[in-house]
């Protein structure tokens, strides 16, 4: 074979081997090329809506009021002796509580006594004058102006004696004035006139008392929950529960017992009042609370948390998860709330995926990637 023959065989060779080499190439490329990644999905935090029974319920802003108040004050003039009492103490009916001065009112019952028996005596003399006077004008002795003197003399005599009587139990009475007890249980306030200072009658507050067991609640809700209250309360008496602002996990427990007779025109609202035992003394007079009025139980109602009802132009809404795991706008109608929980009059079922948290980022169709809620950590106690 000649030299140009050969040269001639090798290129037809290249020529075949090239093609089949850059198709071998082509296939093992495309044999280890990784697959197409697919876009992650919008992080969320999901619930589910859950059927139950849920309290109907009234909530209200409260102010604590003393089951009663009484301002006590001396109903004699005279100069304070002694407290028995300290300031914020709790006190029983019929606890000392001040003494005045009572030598001036011994001594006006001493005068008052001895008045009546000075009276008593004449009217004793009196009265035998009038007997004897009488006799004598039965005999023709006397006339009848000399018997009629000496009995207006005894009748008299006999009025002295009864209004001696009567300025004894007046005496008596400013004696025991003189010693002032607690009229009812209750605890004591700041003490406003110490001893050694002079009272008049009627006149300054000593002390004022404040009975807090039981205790009130007062609070205002709109006219329009008035038919509702009035209905539910001609089959009982309804719960109220109080809850002070600084330790909500043990509310107060208590019953309504007033409905005022008028409306207030300015504000729109009607007060009640809750009646509360207050054995443990947590709520206090002119305290702030949460007051929850309880008026029935819906049964068999869809909740779902809080968080997962939605305002937009068109109203209500919240994003239920499919099957897909994409994200679906769904039209509701919110009902009561009741603690964290929002009662789904319409537009949702039991079972169903809500979105808790991530909503900002969503959209109608929207793949989502469905994460764990945050767990709080615990509070350590200081």
């Amino acid at each position: 074979m000649t030299r140009k023959s050969s040269s001639l065989v090798a290129g037809v060779q290249a020529v075949f081997v090239l093609p089949l080499l850059a198709l071998t190439l082509g296939c093992a490329s495309q044999a280890t090329a990784p697959p197409a990644r697919t876009a992650p999905g919008i992080p969320v935090t999901v619930a589910q809506a859950v059927q139950k029974s849920i309290p109907v319920e009234v909530h209200a802003i409260g102010n604590v009021e003393a089951y009663s108040t009484v301002s006590i004050k001396a109903q004699v003039e005279g100069t304070i002796e002694k407290a028995y009492f300290k300031e914020g103490q709790d006190v029983k009916q019929g606890d000392l509580l001040f003494t005045i001065d009572a030598r001036p009112f011994k001594a006006a019952l001493q005068q008052a006594e001895a008045n009546l028996a000075r009276d008593q005596a004449e009217l004793e003399n009196a009265n035998a004058q009038s007997e004897r006077y009488e006799k004598l004008y039965k005999d023709g002795i006397v006339s009848k102006e000399q018997y009629d003197t000496f009995r207006t003399n005894a009748d008299a005599l006999a009025a002295a004696a009864r209004a001696d009587q009567a300025a004894i139990e007046k005496a008596r009475i400013d004696l025991d004035y003189c010693t002032i007890r607690s009229p009812m249980e209750g605890r004591t306030g700041s003490l406003l006139v110490h001893p050694g200072n002079l009272v008049k009658s009627n006149d300054t507050i000593l002390v004022v008392i404040n009975q807090i067991s039981p205790i009130y609640v007062s609070f205002s809700v709109p006219e329009q929950d008035l038919a509702e209250i009035r209905r539910h309360m001609a089959s009982g008496g309804l719960p109220v529960t109080s809850t002070v602002p600084e330790d909500k996990q043990r509310p107060s427990e208590g019953t309504l017992t007033f409905v005022d007779n008028s409306v207030d025109t300015s504000t729109g609202t009607i007060r009640l009042k809750g009646t509360f035992p207050n054995r443990d003394h947590r709520l206090w007079p002119g305290q702030f609370v949460n007051a929850t009025l309880r008026l029935s139980t819906q049964a068999n109602a869809v909740v779902v948390p809080n968080q997962v009802v939605q305002t937009g132009q068109n109203g209500y809404f919240a994003y239920v998860i499919k099957s897909d795991m994409s994200a679906e706008v769904r039209p509701i109608v919110p009902g009561n709330q009741v603690g964290g929980e929002t009662v789904i009059e319409k537009g949702l079922q039991p079972g169903d995926t809500v979105v808790t948290d991530g909503q900002l980022m969503l959209y109608p169709g929207a793949k989502v990637e469905v994460r764990k809620a945050p767990v709080s950590a615990p509070t350590t106690p200081s």
